[in-house]
């Protein structure tokens, strides 16, 4: 029947159609008009079609030509939009091939697919889909723009993935024979992405990962081994090691969720999904490079629930969360949050946020990407193929009447000085920047190309911090405090009153034998006084700066906070060794 069926349709598009005579007898163009389309396509080589001349000329619509395309090749025309699409139909064919071809799967009646296309003509585009779609098929034509508006709408959830029912079918079996596949060649064409195999192990990967807090999960395939890591509190453990042979078929299952490009294996790629875990929607950035032996893949996950965490819960001690507080309502200014990659600085953005968004303030965001979506807060992501930077984002955004504007990263000078001249405008302007503590911050911004007289009279404070691993509480217990430990804590506060006592986690099914569980925050917050304000104005110098601050009375460092944690028993002393050692 689908050999029929594309017969037929085939049939039908390879009439041929003299479109210039059908318009003129329908009365939608006249002869001079007609004449006068021929002249240009003689003109130009007849390299294009004449109903193409004829819109680029303004003597039709688009809507009448392809009415009367499909009235000639004796298919429907029709108006579609995102009301008549069914989202699960539109995954029938290939994400790449419908955005290539602008062509929209609508719906399937009796196991019919009905297509939306914008050239009728297209014999072999018809043939093309006929053999994807391995049904058969009714055409109607419709506007590129109708279609090209509907693939944009639904294509976003075509990448959903509903993955609690393929979890549910996991086993101890199921695992077993994915792990023990004794000759697995076939799964090494790309083709093998849609076995059954193949795609109950990706989906477990990624349940798994979710299950455990993961922020991170690394396919990495070697010369004859294929391992997959999860970063859970901020460190890698291995969590799976499949047959070295399903890596093509694994990567290619990646891409088709993403969206990705599943024939290029020479240049990087970027993709996104997003998985539905019970009612949680968690979205997923995929990353791939190629190396010698294989492609290498990194899935960030990105779990909505971060975005609900309060102030409260990230680790302040409470006079510094005061102090922040105090910070973050000034009416104006700029206040800035610095730490590497992966040190909760958005979190922390987040929560502020929170608190500070109600019905009687403008909060607007630019960020790349948009990581959380905030109830009560514009957000908005930058794009710089479209020349939608930082910069030209916060332009915009100044003539939108904000009070409070998150600016992802000052990573230039022309953002930089933007978010100081909003900041002296009255506007409260919260940021960040890639800066080991937070003095630094302010001559960063001097080395961006901002005034230090602008510095000085916009910034009102630096937060500087870094996420901590917390002694897992089920099997905290003491431990011991050698010379060696007692020497470190003192070069890392010297001042500071001895530590007696240290805890740490010894291992358990909870924390699956790493002895922590979570995460806290470590803060360095700087407010600089009138007398700082002043040196800095006059461009001084980091250990400048870094004096006055320690001579305030009011700045405690990254280490004194995380003495403060380990001393309560929250984290160990090697965590922070190994933290003061990163910044």
């Amino acid at each position: 029947m689908a050999q029929a069926t594309s017969h037929n349709l085939t049939s039908a598009v390879s009439k041929p159609v003299r479109i210039g005579d059908l318009l003129l007898e329908r009365g939608l163009i006249t002869q001079d008009q007609l004449n006068a389309a021929l002249t240009e396509q003689k003109n130009n080589g007849n390299k294009q079609l004449i109903g193409e001349i004829l819109l680029q000329l303004g003597f039709i619509a688009e809507e009448a030509l392809l009415e009367s395309l499909a009235e000639a090749y004796g298919i429907p025309f029709t108006r579609v939009s995102s009301r008549v699409a069914d989202p699960v139909i539109i995954e029938t064919l290939p994400r790449e091939f419908l955005e290539k071809h602008c062509v929209l799967p609508l719906f399937k009646v009796q196991g019919k697919l009905t297509v939306a296309v914008p050239e009728p003509s297209n014999v072999f585009l018809v043939e093309e889909i006929q053999r994807l779609a391995d049904c058969p098929i009714q055409l109607v034509a419709s506007t590129p723009k109708d279609i090209q508006g509907t693939l944009e709408n639904h294509l976003p959830q075509a990448n959903v993935f509903v993955i609690d029912d393929i979890v549910d079918d996991f086993s101890d079996d199921t695992m077993k024979v994915v792990d023990q596949v004794a000759d697995i060649t076939d799964l090494m064409d790309e083709t093998a992405a849609g076995e059954s195999p193949v795609i109950k192990l990706v989906n477990y990967i990624i349940f798994s990962a979710v299950e455990e807090g993961a922020s991170d999960i690394h396919m990495e395939p070697g010369d004859r081994s294929l391992r997959v890591r999860f970063r859970v509190d901020g460190s890698l453990y291995e969590k799976f090691r499949p047959p070295f042979q399903m890596g093509p078929a694994l990567v290619s299952r990646i891409k088709i969720m993403g969206g990705m490009d599943i024939s290029e294996r020479r240049v990087p790629q970027d993709g996104a999904i997003t998985v539905m875990i019970g009612k949680r929607a968690i979205d997923l950035r995929v990353s791939t490079i190629p190396s010698k032996v294989g492609e290498k893949v990194c899935m960030r996950v990105i779990d909505t629930a971060g975005a609900s965490v309060g102030l409260d819960n990230l680790g302040f001690s409470q006079s510094m969360l005061d102090r922040w507080r105090s910070v973050v309502n000034a009416p104006n200014g700029i206040v800035l949050v610095t730490g590497p990659t992966g040190s909760g600085k958005s979190t922390t953005l987040y929560a502020t946020l929170r608190e500070l968004a109600d019905e009687t303030v403008n909060v607007s965001t630019v960020e790349d990407p948009v990581e959380y979506q905030l109830d009560g807060i514009n957000q908005f992501q930058t794009n710089d193929k479209a020349g939608f930077t930082f910069a030209s984002a916060l332009r915009s955004l100044l003539r939108q009447d904000p009070d409070i504007i998150m600016v992802g990263e000052i990573r230039d000078a022309e953002t930089g000085k933007i978010a100081t001249q909003a900041a002296l405008t009255g506007h409260l302007v919260v940021s960040t920047l890639h800066t080991n503590d937070a003095p630094s911050a302010l001559t960063r911004l001097f080395n961006i190309g901002i005034e230090p007289y602008l510095v000085a009279a916009s910034v009102n404070g630096v937060l500087a911090q870094r996420l901590l691993r917390r002694i897992c509480k089920n099997c905290k217990e003491e431990a011991e405090l050698t010379p060696a430990l007692k020497r470190s804590i003192e070069r890392l506060d010297p001042g500071a009153a001895p530590v007696q006592t240290i805890y740490r986690g010894a291992g358990c099914p909870k924390c699956h034998g790493r002895g922590f569980a979570g995460r806290v925050g470590i803060y360095e917050l700087f407010t600089p006084d009138e007398e700082t304000l002043d040196v800095v104005s006059r461009g001084a110098t980091l250990q400048e700066i870094k004096k006055l601050a320690a001579s305030s009375g009011q700045y405690t460092t990254l280490a004194q906070d995380g003495l403060e944690k380990v001393r309560a028993g929250v984290t160990t002393v090697e965590e922070l060794l190994r933290c003061a050692a990163m910044g």
